[in-house]
């Protein structure tokens, strides 16, 4: 943990998927006690959620062969393989740039990811897509077309020189967004892509000279020992490479946390009192990641130190399902700030819950911890199940919360 007083240690400390765990699980205790503002908690229910996780996995993994949680899902959105279509245009280019090439795409799909709202979807071959696999789709048709790349007679990469003049009307036609198919947040998305370009400018040691997404791949590669790296270690050149983009919310002796917010009930007498960092987007995007290097032989160990992610669809299902349920029906009513202390513990009692749900549910599929790590339950699983029951508990299939986001938290 370090000296929490030492600015230094404060930063990388809250860097940790186990400073994520720590502080979300400072709140659960809270909330065990009865004693958060905002939720109540009620484990009385946890048994049906585990039930009805379990049945979702069944249902959509009937072998249960389960991916990880992974971007690589929504760009087979309808079943359509799209990455394989793309890849397979790439006979003849060697195994590492097909790797960068992947880091590329994976990275500013992720980051464009940020819910998109109820009433946007994208349109391919006469269908519509809605929501993160709309939004997956659109990034790859946008890449496959060299939006990202300064370099127009090499499309399929993103650089500073192709990310760094993006303006939100590019975003915009890449998405298919306008009046009458409005997409939340267009311009922080075209703000996070210049920030992105300026991010990989500024660190030749992590991008390469071609500041270049898929320079982060080299850097990475270069650690690993004995055919192996460890997540965490992705996690760490994710959050310390692309720390820089985000909006500037809370700074800590002059650099930029990111997803880190405000909470009153955690004291600790150090630089860290009173932060919550989850790092849903960086985290989600080293999940992304995994696969990249496992497809390219390099097993990455450790994946279940990263935590579960602090988003709707796995925060709806314990509202919907009754674990967690508001104090005041205002929540329920009205937009809610990003930054809104409720907003902070729903995302923390997420996590906390993830990790705790993750037992049971292997328990009732007869599975170990390796066989299926919580990566897999995520994507079987919790996030399915919470989309699922989105559906049935509202028309519009929306979560139970509503979040006024800027386009690069959820």
């Amino acid at each position: 943990m370090g000296n929490l007083n030492d600015p230094a240690q404060a930063v990388a400390w809250l860097r940790t998927p186990q400073a994520v765990r720590a502080r979300c699980n400072q709140l659960f205790l809270l909330a065990e006690r009865d004693a958060l503002p905002n939720f109540n908690l009620h484990l009385d229910a946890m048994p049906a959620t585990a039930q009805y996780v379990a049945q979702v996995i069944r249902e959509n993994y009937p072998t249960l062969q389960i991916p990880y949680h992974a971007r690589w899902r929504h760009f087979a959105a309808n079943g359509v393989d799209r990455w394989g279509q793309l890849a397979a245009t790439l006979k003849g280019v060697d195994a590492d740039e097909i790797a960068r090439i992947r880091f590329d795409l994976c990275v500013v799909s992720v980051l464009l990811d940020a819910g998109a709202g109820a009433k946007w979807a994208f349109t391919e071959e006469g269908r519509k897509i809605a929501r993160s696999e709309g939004l997956a789709v659109a990034s790859l048709h946008a890449f496959r077309a060299g939006l990202f790349s300064g370099d127009k007679a090499q499309p399929l990469r993103a650089d500073a020189a192709g990310l760094m003049p993006l303006a939100p009307n590019a975003i915009a036609h890449a998405f298919q967004a306008d009046d009458a198919n409005p997409l939340l947040g267009l311009d922080g998305r075209a703000a996070l892509m210049r920030n992105l370009g300026a991010a990989l400018k500024a660190r030749p040691d992590l991008f390469g000279p071609q500041a270049r997404i898929g320079g982060l791949y080299d850097y990475l590669k270069a650690q690993v020992k004995g055919g192996k790296l460890p997540a965490s270690a992705i996690l760490a050149a994710v959050l310390e490479g692309l720390g820089p983009i985000w909006p500037s919310r809370m700074t800590l002796d002059g650099v930029n946390l990111g997803d880190v917010w405000r909470h009153r009930g955690i004291v600790s007498g150090d630089l860290t009192s009173g932060l919550v960092p989850f790092h849903k987007l960086s985290q989600w995007l080293s999940y992304s990641l995994v696969e990249i290097f496992e497809d390219a032989g390099i097993a990455v160990t450790g994946l279940d130190e990263l935590t579960g992610l602090p988003e709707y669809r796995n925060g709806g299902l314990f509202i919907d399902m009754g674990v967690l349920s508001v104090r005041h029906e205002a929540l329920l009513k009205y937009p809610i700030p990003v930054e809104d202390e409720a907003v902070v513990e729903w995302r923390a009692l997420t996590v906390a819950l993830l990790d705790r749900i993750a037992d049971p549910v292997r328990a009732i599929l007869g599975k170990t911890a390796a066989e299926m790590p919580l990566a897999r339950i995520l994507e079987g699983g919790t996030w399915a199940a919470g989309r699922r029951i989105a559906k049935e508990k509202r028309p519009d299939g929306g979560p139970p919360l509503t979040i006024a986001s800027d386009g690069t938290v959820f």
